[in-house]
């Protein structure tokens, strides 16, 4: 007599509950998910819960940061992001035959990229793109990093020293980083200036953590100093206002703090180091993971590249 097996269960996601388990996974709450998909908590977590009982393994606890996937969740999140994704692509890719270019992308950017000139840049391709949805979120390089590996975003916009392999980048544009002074500081009157030189006078930190930082604490190094900060900021605003207070100086892309600088009577001397030239690329996973949409999005950031990087 032939034993015959049951044939294992066919398992099925539905692109809603799918999308929804990333968002709980994103935000880490169930309440922030729902509010980020338009829908009552309690719709989320039945959502949730199917798909527990569809897979047969827990996939969400509650950790000290919140809700956390566990092992089993973490390897639906990855697939999830992947399936999603190809969804995203391929409406976008079928829209295009229909009402023009339509769909959603996903940047994130360092804080000096969002102070300067991408918003505007973003701005115009939306002008050109009007049924296109862009979210736009700030973070320091290796999250961004780590979020467009992670298919967390589709784009990165950043400094390129960060460790981009894996990614495909783009050049995008650049800028010039200055010593910001008071006017009566005593290196204000000088045309430009090496770091090292501003090292034995108070400095205001911005951004603890961020590649900026660790640029100057390991070129300070180098100059045989220790880079000591008066006062941590969280944003280029807020290093302004502490210089204009007269409490030191802050090394600070020109082009994101000019007008400002200029409104408090501040002094912006360029930094003659080679590495005080930054310049900015955008970064994404390979084009085969990438919607229609987000690469047009690309091409437009790229096409806005200085002609002298």
């Amino acid at each position: 007599m032939t034993t015959m097996r049951s044939a294992a269960p066919h398992r099925h996601f539905d692109p809603l509950s799918l999308r929804l388990f990333v968002a709980v996974c994103e935000e880490r709450n169930i309440a922030r998910a729902a509010a980020r998909e338009a829908l009552v908590a309690s719709a989320v977590s039945k959502r949730i819960a199917a798909i527990e009982q569809e897979v047969g393994a827990a996939l969400l606890i509650r950790g000290r940061r919140g809700i956390e996937p566990t092992a089993a969740g973490e390897a639906l999140l990855r697939q999830a992001r992947d399936m999603l994704g190809t969804m995203e692509r391929m409406y976008a890719e079928l829209s295009e035959f229909t009402s023009g270019v339509q769909g959603s992308v996903r940047v994130i950017a360092s804080v000096s990229a969002l102070a300067e000139k991408l918003p505007d840049d973003i701005a115009g391709f939306l002008a050109r793109y009007q049924a296109v949805r862009v979210t736009l979120d700030e973070a320091v390089s290796r999250h961004i990093v780590d979020a467009v590996h992670a298919g967390a975003a589709d784009l990165g916009v950043l400094w390129d020293v960060a460790d981009l392999t894996g990614l495909q980048a783009r050049t995008y544009r650049s800028d010039q980083l200055c010593a910001v002074l008071p006017p009566k500081h005593p290196l204000a009157g000088r045309a430009t200036l090496l770091f090292a030189e501003t090292l034995d006078h108070p400095s205001i930190g911005v951004a603890p953590g961020s590649v900026m930082e660790g640029i100057l604490r390991r070129e300070a190094a180098l100059a045989g100093q220790q880079l000591v900060r008066r006062v941590q900021v969280s944003s280029l605003d807020a290093a302004c206002r502490i210089v204009a207070a007269g409490l030191g100086l802050a090394i600070l892309p020109r082009e994101s703090v000019a007008a400002q600088a200029a409104v408090a009577g501040l002094v912006m001397v360029p930094l003659g180091d080679d590495w005080a030239r930054r310049r900015f690329v955008i970064c994404a996973r390979p084009d085969k993971l990438l919607s229609a949409t987000a690469r047009l999005l690309i091409d437009h950031l790229g096409a806005l590249a200085d002609r002298s990087v």
